[in-house]
């Protein structure tokens, strides 16, 4: 069990790491979280290698880089939204009709559009803090040796990303990938797309030990 404790551990931080940069513009705080920790600082591999973070502060590495990056990226050029991959007529829904909205609302989960780069529930960003709030809450299930609660959040899990997240967000990310201008982006978007995939298969063999368990 405590293998387990500390991969939902793991999960959670990058779950917390991922939707935040993919919510709005890096701060000076992250940079400096994400540059002096070798473990997240090693998701980023090609920022690594990047000189700029050398040659300037971390103000103008914001200012003139990679606010500048997120913009084209998740305002200009690319539609970071749900809806607009899975709708034919590609329009974003923004309402209380969202099929998200509903999931959302059942648990529990409430959107704050304002402190996100975000005109709808369906952002990457906020799908990827959902599961971020559901990988907590499958944690303190497990802390207090709930394990059907436990059980039954991983299949929320699983389900969100089988039948949302990895039903768009992959083409999104290599979206990304291919037009990202600073190796900060194009490692983010590298990071969330492994993740994501290998979470899933994770979640997958997860409830089969649960089952297993449950038999037993």
């Amino acid at each position: 069990m405590n293998e387990i404790l500390t991969r939902q551990l793991a999960r959670i931080n990058l779950y917390a790491l991922i939707s935040r940069v993919m919510m709005k513009e890096v701060d000076e705080e992250l940079l400096e979280t994400i540059e002096s920790d070798e473990v997240i600082l090693s998701f980023f591999p090609n920022y690594m290698q990047w000189e700029k973070p050398k040659e300037i502060d971390k103000k103008s590495l914001k200012e003139q880089f990679l606010d500048v990056d997120f913009s084209n990226l998740f305002v200009l050029h690319l539609i970071p939204y749900e809806s607009f991959y899975m709708r034919e007529d590609q329009m974003l829904e923004t309402g209380g009709d969202n099929p998200v909205v509903q999931i959302y609302n059942d648990y529990d989960f409430r959107v704050q559009l304002d402190k996100a780069r975000a005109v709808s529930p369906d952002h990457i960003g906020i799908e990827l803090e959902f599961m971020y709030m559901l990988a907590d809450s499958e944690y303190k299930a497990l802390e207090s040796e709930d394990y059907e609660a436990a059980a039954e959040i991983a299949r929320i899990e699983r389900d969100f990303l089988k039948n949302h997240l990895l039903e768009w967000a992959p083409m999104f990310l290599q979206n990304v990938k291919a037009e990202a201008g600073t190796p900060f982006y194009y490692d983010a978007a590298s990071l969330t797309l492994e993740f994501i995939l290998n979470d899933y298969d994770y979640l997958c063999e997860l409830l089969e030990k649960y089952e297993y368990n449950d038999r037993s």
